[in-house]
């Protein structure tokens, strides 16, 4: 099979029917959150690990998601480790939506909203909560040398 046989087909079904622990070559490094809710068994492991509620509930979250993330680079498990830094990603993400924007509505009747100054106090420190973890995960040698391999290598 040639690498880009071996590339999962998005338009099947909101998962990919791939276990990527045991064939990581078919993962890839897409830009920012995709795949998020995709990619198995990292999505099954990081997930509820995931809240941003507010401060507390997104430092638990952050510091758990790091621990995988620590895990998986130990085991080198490149798709875990990028699987990690995505949900940390979108633990900045949606929260900072949810600050922005009230009830995290960033679109009503189908136009784009004009961000809020801290709507949400509490979802706005999750989000610098999540920011810290974020980047400790991108300042990390390791991740960035393998990500950048992997992009080379298979997409």
């Amino acid at each position: 099979m040639s690498e880009e046989d071996a590339r999962p087909n998005e338009t099947e079904g909101p998962e990919y029917d791939v276990d990527f622990r045991a064939e990581p070559v078919r993962y890839r490094v897409e830009r920012g959150e995709q795949g998020a809710f995709k990619v198995e068994p990292y999505k099954s492991e990081l997930l509820p690990l995931w809240g941003y509620a507010d401060r507390e509930t997104a430092d638990e979250a952050g510091e758990a998601i790091y621990e995988r993330f620590c895990a998986y680079r130990r085991s080198d498990e490149f798709p875990g480790m990028d699987m990690a830094r995505k949900y940390l990603q979108m633990g900045y993400t949606r929260a900072m939506r949810y600050a922005r924007y009230p009830g995290g509505q960033k679109y009503e009747d189908g136009e784009e909203r004009e961000p809020e100054r801290w709507v949400d106090h509490d979802k706005r420190e999750a989000a610098l909560v999540f920011e810290r973890w974020w980047a400790l995960v991108e300042a990390d040698e390791t991740y960035t040398a393998q990500r950048e391999a992997w992009r080379d290598r298979y997409g």
